[in-house]
């Protein structure tokens, strides 16, 4: 099949059949798009002309490439190439999967970055309470840290999906469903939004069932999610990075130092193994080394 045919077809499976989402099929796309133009510098203008050998040095130029890719580019990259050759095979287009051999390059393992709770507590303190984008925002910030949801989750978030009471049903990826509870800080600021802020909001636009909106009425984007987050963070004077994903990690973390379960949290977080969850596990272990080093009396 010519190359082009073939990532269309691959391209519509993992959006149409597997429910990816949008972030995760533009990243497919980039990736394979570079692979394909790449086979097609090399002489390969059919998906039957792709062979082990082909495959290999294409990973080995891009491994060797200067400067250096990060280890989690580069197993995406590898990730991206190795499923479409497995679709092609699945679905009789071609005998053979020529990627078969590959195996991703080994990611290092990093701590996610968590804030203090005193850090968390500023940053959700930061919004005013008294305007009516900075209610909005601190609900926003709320929850957020009560739920260890998304970014991308919250801003899909549906008035209806906050209506039942200490719970809240999220959407995550794959358009997988799960419930989290609620706390009683995160449901207060969600109810003061949702009577003093959003109707005015939801006039301004067109009707929409989102939860949170814009100043101009329209769905609250990632964007500017993202820019709640730091701008709540320069106010709260928070001098190490805040990223959309920090009060996730800190959600995570939190929990896990106050005694809960890695299983627990692996559901609360949505995660499809445990493996995923259990990096949080080595940041609560910092937190017993420093105690163990300050109260045992010979540890030093």
């Amino acid at each position: 099949m010519q190359l082009d045919r073939a990532l269309d077809s691959y391209l519509r499976h993992v959006t149409i059949e597997r429910g990816l989402s949008d972030h995760t099929i533009a990243a497919y796309r980039r990736d394979l798009a570079g692979y394909l133009e790449w086979l097609t510098a090399d002489g390969v203008n059919d998906t039957a002309e792709i062979t082990p050998a082909i495959v290999g040095r294409f990973i080995a130029e891009r491994s060797s490439a200067e400067p250096a890719p990060a280890a989690t580019s580069l197993a995406r990259l590898q990730s991206s190439v190795r499923g479409w050759h497995r679709f092609l095979a699945r679905e009789g287009i071609e005998n053979d999967d020529p990627s078969g051999r590959l195996r991703p390059p080994k990611a290092p393992r990093r701590l996610p970055k968590a804030l203090t709770i005193d850090q968390v507590e500023r940053l959700l303190a930061a919004p005013s309470a008294e305007e009516p984008i900075g209610i909005r925002d601190r609900a926003l910030l709320e929850l957020l840290y009560a739920t260890g949801a998304r970014v991308s989750e919250a801003v899909n978030l549906d008035v209806d999906d906050v209506s039942h009471g200490d719970v809240l049903r999220l959407r995550g990826k794959g358009s997988k469903e799960r419930i989290v509870p609620v706390g009683s800080y995160a449901r207060a600021a969600v109810d003061a939004y949702l009577t003093r802020v959003r109707p005015g909001l939801a006039a301004k636009g067109r009707a929409s069932a989102r939860l949170f909106l814009g100043a101009r009425g329209a769905p609250l984007s990632r964007q500017s999610a993202w820019l709640v987050i730091r701008e709540a963070a320069e106010r709260a004077r928070i001098t190490s990075e805040v990223s959309p994903h920090t009060l996730r990690h800190s959600f995570a973390t939190h929990l896990l130092q106050g005694g809960a379960d890695v299983r627990v949290v692996q559901e609360l977080l949505g995660h499809a193994s445990v493996a995923t969850t259990q990096i949080y596990t080595h940041v609560s272990v910092d937190t017993l080394r420093d105690v163990y080093a300050t109260s045992h009396p010979r540890a030093r």
